[in-house]
C-alpha cells in the first residue's frame, strides 16, 4: 500500500485525475470504477478540466458504479445512478452507453447483485477503482464486519452511515435502509485501488486502515491485501498516522516514471 499525503482536497483531486488521465492514454477503453459523495468531486472536476483543455481523451472510457440505494424510484436525484450521470458522465461528455451499474429498483435484488458482479467480470474487470472511506472505515457500503471475501450483494446501512448521508436528502427518514454494493472481494479484483480521504473526521479511519491490522471491523483495511493500492489523504486526514513522515519521505523519493 502506498500512502500519499497532499496539502488539501484540491491537490488530491489533481493527483488522482492525472493518474486516471495516464491510464486512459495507455488504455483508451479503460473501465473506471467511481464513487459518490462529496469527497471524490475534486477528482471529477480536475478530470473534466483536463478534458476541456484537450490534454486527455475520455471518449472511449467506460464507467462502473460502486453501489446503489435499494428502493428509490427511477430518476430520483439522489439515486447513485443519477449522481454519477450528473457528476461524472455528463461533465466528461460521455453517454449513458458508457455507464454500467446495479439495478436498485429490481424486484429480485439478489439476482440484480449477481448480474452486476458477472457484468463487471464480462467487461474485463475494473482498471482503476476510486474509493472513499466512511468514518467507521467502510468502503463502498461494506459496513464494519463485512466479509473480506464478499461479492456484490444487498447490505443494511448502519445508523451512522444513514446519518452521514442524510445531508443529501430532505429528511433523515428518506435515507434508504438498504443498498446494493460491490463486496470487498469484488472491489479487490480491480487492478488499481485509489482511496481518497479528506478532513479530520476521516483521520481515525485512515489510521486504522493504513497502520492497523487487517480486520473485518475496518473494511478498508482490506486494501493492505491488494498488490496496487494507493491511499491519498490531505494533511487533516493524515493527522493520526504515526508513520506520516515516512510516507512523505518515500513519496518524495519516488521516481517520476513510477506514477501512483
Amino acid at each position: 500500500m502506498e500512502v500519499v499525503i497532499v496539502q488539501d482536497a484540491k491537490a488530491g483531486g489533481e493527483l488522482i485525475a492525472e493518474t486516471i488521465a495516464d491510464l486512459l492514454r495507455r488504455k483508451r477503453d479503460a473501465l473506471l470504477g467511481v464513487a459518490t459523495g462529496s469527497t471524490p468531486l475534486p477528482v471529477y472536476q480536475a478530470l473534466t478540466a483536463k478534458v476541456r483543455a484537450g490534454t486527455v481523451d475520455v471518449s472511449g472510457a467506460r464507467v462502473a458504479q460502486l453501489d446503489e440505494y435499494v428502493g428509490l424510484p427511477a430518476g430520483h436525484p439522489e439515486s447513485y445512478r443519477s449522481v454519477v450521470l450528473r457528476e461524472v458522465i455528463e461533465p466528461l461528455g460521455l453517454t449513458e452507453g458508457a455507464f454500467m451499474g446495479p439495478d436498485g429498483a429490481a424486484e429480485d435484488v439478489q439476482a440484480a447483485c449477481e448480474a452486476y458482479d458477472r457484468a463487471l467480470a464480462e467487461a474485463g474487470g475494473v482498471d482503476l477503482q476510486l474509493l472513499g472511506i466512511g468514518t467507521d472505515g467502510h468502503i463502498g457500503f461494506n459496513e464494519p464486519c463485512s466479509s473480506l471475501a464478499s461479492r456484490t450483494r444487498i447490505k443494511t446501512l448502519t445508523r451512522q452511515t444513514r446519518e452521514d448521508n442524510a445531508r443529501f436528502f430532505d429528511s433523515p427518514d428518506e435515507v434508504p435502509h438498504h443498498v446494493i454494493t460491490q463486496g470487498i472481494g469484488t472491489i479487490l479484483e480491480a487492478r488499481h485501488l485509489v482511496l481518497l480521504a479528506t478532513g479530520e473526521g476521516k483521520a481515525e479511519a485512515v489510521a486504522q486502515t493504513v497502520e492497523g491490522p487487517v480486520a473485518a471491523v475496518v473494511p478498508a483495511s482490506a486494501l493492505q491485501l491488494h498488490p496496487h493500492a494507493t491511499v491519498v489523504v490531505d494533511e487533516a486526514a493524515a493527522s493520526k498516522l504515526k508513520l506520516a513522515d515516512y510516507f512523505r519521505a518515500t513519496y518524495a523519493a519516488k521516481p517520476d516514471w513510477q506514477g501512483i
